[in-house]
C-alpha cells in the first residue's frame, strides 16, 4: 500500500511516524519550500502527549518544553477564580507540555526525515487538486520552482489544514464560521508568572480575554521565560483579522491597557513582545463526509475548532493514530478509510460545538454572570469550587481527556 500525505504539520507527521512504526509505505507533501521554526506557542495536553509517546518524540519535547503544573482562571478585574493540577500533577501518567509551534513541527519534521528518508518528505510541493479512479488516485502539485507534478497513490490523506485544497474540493460550498472574535498571538520575554509553570486564563471574550503560559525556560540566561500569550475579543460588528497581517502591538496593548494586577502587568508583557501575529478566530461546522473514495481529511482539514482548550492538536494527533491502526486492522483500504470517518466525525464534530459554546473558560464566563461583571468579594460567595470543577470535567469528558477515561 501506499499513500500520500498532503501537509507537513503536526497531523501529517504524526500520521507519517505512525504508518512508518506500522510497515506502511507512505510520502508527505508539504505546500512550504522550507521548514522553518515560526509561529507562537502550543500547549500538548496528556491525551495529546499520550499520542506522540507513542511516535517516540515524547523525551524530545519533555526536553525543549515547560510542563504545565496549574491552570488558574481569574476575571478581567484580576480576581481569582479557580485552579487545578495539569498533567502528571493532576494524576495522569504525562505531562501537559507548553512549547514553541515552530519546536514541535521541528521535531517532527527532522524525524519524519531520519526514519521515512529525505526522498520520501517533499517540501515545495502545493496540492492543487485530484482526480481517482478504480485503482488510485493522481495528486496534482505546484512546486516551488514554478513547474508541475503528479504523483499516483492507492490512498491520499489530506492533512492540508483550514483552509484545505483538498476539502474545498470535495466540499466547494464549504466555508468558515467567523462570530466577531479576533485574537493576537505574540510571545514575551518575562519573569516567571505565578509558578513559572501556570497556565492563565483571564477574562471572557465579550470584554477581553487572555490565556498566557510560559514555553520556555530561562531564555535569557537571567531565569526569564519566553511566555506565550493569545489574546480574543469579541464584537458584533467586527471584521475578520487578516490571516497574512502582523499584528499591531499598540492596538492589542491599548485593549488591555486597564489590566494592571498584582500578579501581571498585561499591557507591559504585550508591548515587550518582538511580534504581535493577528488572526481571525474561526472554526467550520461539521462535514456531512470526510472522505470520498480513495481520499479521506485529517486534522484542521478535517475538523477545524476554535484554539480553545488546547484540543486542536490532540484531536488531530488521535485521527493519525487511529486512522493507522484501521489501516492495519482491516484488509481493505477503502473500508478502512469508512471505519476512521465513522470513529472519528462524529466525536470531533462535538469538540467543534463544545469549544463554541462551553469551552473550558466557561468557568470564568459563569463567574462573571453570576457577578453581573462586577467585582465581588470572594468567588465562593457566588459558585462552589466543586460547581466550577464539575464545568472543568465536562469539558475534559467531552474533550476525551478526562482522567478516568
Amino acid at each position: 500500500m501506499r499513500i500520500s500525505i498532503i501537509g507537513g504539520g503536526i497531523a501529517g507527521l504524526s500520521f507519517a511516524l505512525g504508518l512508518q512504526q506500522k510497515g506502511i509505505d507512505c510520502e508527505v507533501f508539504e505546500g512550504v519550500p522550507e521548514v522553518k521554526e515560526i509561529g507562537v506557542g502550543i500547549t500538548l495536553l496528556p491525551h495529546a502527549m499520550k499520542e506522540l509517546a507513542a511516535v517516540g518524540v515524547q523525551a524530545q519535547i519533555e526536553a525543549l518544553g515547560i510542563e504545565n503544573l496549574e491552570s488558574v482562571f481569574y476575571t478581567r478585574h484580576g480576581q481569582y477564580v479557580y485552579r487545578e493540577a495539569r498533567g502528571r500533577h493532576a494524576g495522569y501518567a504525562l505531562p501537559e507540555i507548553g512549547i514553541h509551534r515552530g519546536k514541535l513541527h521541528r521535531i517532527l519534521f527532522d524525524e519524519a526525515v531520519r526514519r521515512l528518508g529525505a526522498d520520501r518528505v517533499h517540501t515545495g510541493h502545493r496540492c492543487t487538486g485530484f482526480t481517482q479512479d478504480d485503482t488510485g488516485v493522481t495528486l496534482n502539485f505546484d512546486l516551488a520552482d514554478g513547474s508541475r507534478r503528479q504523483v499516483r497513490s492507492e490512498l491520499v490523506v489530506a492533512c492540508d489544514g483550514v483552509n484545505s485544497t483538498v476539502r474545498k474540493q470535495m466540499h466547494p460550498h464549504d466555508k468558515v464560521c467567523f462570530g466577531g472574535i479576533n485574537t493576537w498571538r505574540g510571545v514575551s520575554i518575562h519573569k516567571p508568572i505565578l509558578t513559572g509553570k501556570s497556565y492563565l486564563r483571564i477574562g471572557t471574550v465579550e470584554h477581553g480575554k487572555m490565556v498566557i503560559y510560559p514555553i520556555q525556560d530561562n531564555v535569557d540566561g537571567q531565569g526569564n521565560q519566553l511566555v506565550n500569550w493569545v489574546a480574543e475579543l469579541q464584537r458584533p460588528d467586527a471584521a475578520m483579522n487578516d490571516w497574512n497581517k502582523p499584528g499591531d502591538v499598540q492596538v492589542c496593548a491599548d485593549i488591555y491597557k486597564d489590566w494592571k494586577f498584582p500578579f501581571l502587568d498585561v499591557p507591559a508583557m504585550i508591548l515587550n513582545s518582538e511580534k504581535v501575529l493577528e488572526y481571525p478566530m474561526v472554526d467550520k461546522d461539521a462535514l456531512p463526509f470526510w472522505t470520498q473514495g480513495r481520499v479521506t481529511l485529517m486534522g484542521d482539514a478535517a475538523h477545524p475548532m476554535y484554539p480553545r482548550g488546547s484540543n486542536g492538536s490532540a484531536q488531530a494527533l488521535i485521527d493519525a493514530r487511529t486512522l493507522a491502526d484501521c489501516l492495519v486492522q482491516n484488509e481493505s483500504p477503502l473500508q478502512a478509510l469508512q471505519q476512521y470517518e465513522s470513529m472519528r466525525l462524529p466525536t470531533t464534530a462535538k469538540v467543534v460545538q463544545t469549544n463554541r459554546t462551553m469551552p473550558p473558560d466557561f468557568i470564568i464566563m459563569k463567574a462573571d454572570e453570576l457577578s453581573h461583571g462586577q467585582p465581588f468579594k470572594h468567588i465562593d460567595d457566588l459558585i462552589s469550587q466543586e460547581e466550577l470543577r464539575q464545568i472543568s470535567e465536562n469539558y475534559k469528558q467531552i474533550a476525551g481527556f478526562a482522567l478516568k477515561a
